[in-house]
């Protein structure tokens, strides 16, 4: 089966609800307010492209290449991106919602999560060595058996870590995040 090659192409305000993004290879390409809920990109290659404000709740990702991607203002709930492809896997969230997402035993070391909402999002078993996640609200994120290493969490709020069951060596966290680190432990912390 042949594959459509699209480069710098521009999508503005598209619904692909009822009429899908045919599957193909998206090189340097804009999405811009554009739906695409529901919608299935599974086995579709995106390379250095950038959407901006989109809704991608619930999209299937069997098999899709996500390479230098950058989400920008989007609604993303319900996405297992465990299901993507995971060579070359990159991207960044600035302002995004996230809430019950999946990155199950992914690899995304060096991710950028900025000014997004996180809740719920499932990190189980996955790698992210050297991730920043900045002003981020982590409201009942599940980390376990995590690899945060050298991560920079320093800004975000409302996680729960268990230093016992993840690895955080080197990773940065504020005096405010202690109780985020030590609350299976029941202990108060207090300011004086």
């Amino acid at each position: 089966m042949e594959r459509d090659y699209i480069t710098e192409q521009k999508y503005e305000k598209v619904s692909f609800k009822n009429n899908p993004l045919s599957k193909g290879e998206y090189e340097a390409c804009s999405f811009n307010d554009c739906d695409f809920s529901e919608t299935d990109l599974s086995g579709s290659v995106f390379i250095d492209c950038i959407f901006n404000q989109c809704n991608l709740s619930m999209i299937k990702l069997q098999k899709t290449s996500f390479r230098d991607i950058q989400f920008h203002n989007c609604k993303m709930l319900g996405i297992h991106f465990e299901e993507c492809n995971d060579f070359g896997l990159s991207f960044e969230f600035t302002d995004c919602i996230l809430n019950h997402s999946s990155f199950y035993n992914t690899k995304i070391k060096k991710t950028v999560f900025k000014n997004s909402t996180l809740h719920e999002v499932d990190f189980t078993a996955c790698d992210a060595t050297d991730s920043v996640f900045d002003n981020c609200d982590l409201t009942g994120a599940v980390f376990e058996n995590t690899i945060l290493e050298k991560s920079d969490i320093h800004t975000s709020y409302n996680f729960l870590i268990d230093p016992e069951k993840n690895k955080l060596k080197k990773a940065r966290f504020s005096l405010y995040g202690l109780s985020g680190l030590l609350a299976k432990y029941k202990i108060e912390i207090t300011k004086d």
